[in-house]
């Protein structure tokens, strides 16, 4: 048999790249932290809720820094990833802390209701000057750092488009919030606060990671002969 025998009885395998990409669970799940990073991330926004209701404001943010720390500890001790339970601490404790020096209970939304509103409007922006940010999160989280999309108009045409999406959608949950602040609905703020938090984001990521798959997926048009 020759050499060129021998490699055309081959059988011809898919860029390793491709083999090695994580589906649409996967993906979310790693964005995500799992259910486990979802139900970590909201039990210390649960228990403030809870202890400021049938308590007063300041057992509400030793309550809700404790257990965040305790959750914190926890998967440091079990050597987990704690990439989400650090992020869920340092918006908990700034809320806390503002809440604390205030005594305000809902100054505790208030780091998150202004990050809302800050992320939105630069999604926004990025969209409008045609440099989405959704496309360069992709890049870094998914894309492992590769940016080829810059070079395809319909994927920049995508990714602007799921941009303006996020932060539409983004503008709106924290202006319920907002809203719900400036009334001084503390309860009701603490009850958006959660509503509003992952399912909204889960929902977003779900088009986002199926939209950008389905368009990277398209088969390209076939060059006429001759052309």
């Amino acid at each position: 048999m020759t050499t060129g025998q021998h490699r055309a009885a081959q059988p011809e395998t898919g860029p390793p790249d491709d083999e090695r990409l994580p589906t649409i669970a996967e993906q979310m799940a790693d964005q995500l932290g799992g259910w486990r990073g979802l139900v970590e991330s909201s039990i210390p926004v649960v228990v403030f809720v809870v202890a400021n209701i049938i308590g007063e404001l300041r057992p509400a943010v030793i309550a809700s820094m404790a257990v965040a720390l305790l959750i914190a500890g926890l998967r440091l001790a079990q050597r987990r990833p704690i990439r989400h339970a650090v992020n869920g601490l340092f918006g908990v404790g700034i809320g806390a802390a503002i809440a604390w020096r205030t005594g305000d209970e809902r100054d505790f939304y208030l780091p998150g209701i202004l990050y809302g509103i800050g992320y939105g409007v630069a999604l926004l922006i990025s969209a409008a000057i045609r440099q989405p940010l959704v496309g360069w999160i992709w890049s870094v989280l998914v894309a492992k750092g590769r940016a080829e999309w810059r070079d395809d108009p319909k994927l920049v045409r995508t990714f602007t488009q799921l941009t303006v999406l996020w932060g539409v959608v983004w503008l709106a949950k924290v202006g319920v919030q907002a809203g719900l602040y400036l009334a001084h609905q503390d309860t009701a703020l603490g009850v958006a606060r959660l509503a509003l938090g992952y399912p909204p984001y889960a929902l977003l990521l779900l088009i986002t990671v199926w939209t950008v798959r389905r368009v990277t997926r398209e088969p390209q048009p076939t060059p006429l002969p001759g052309a």
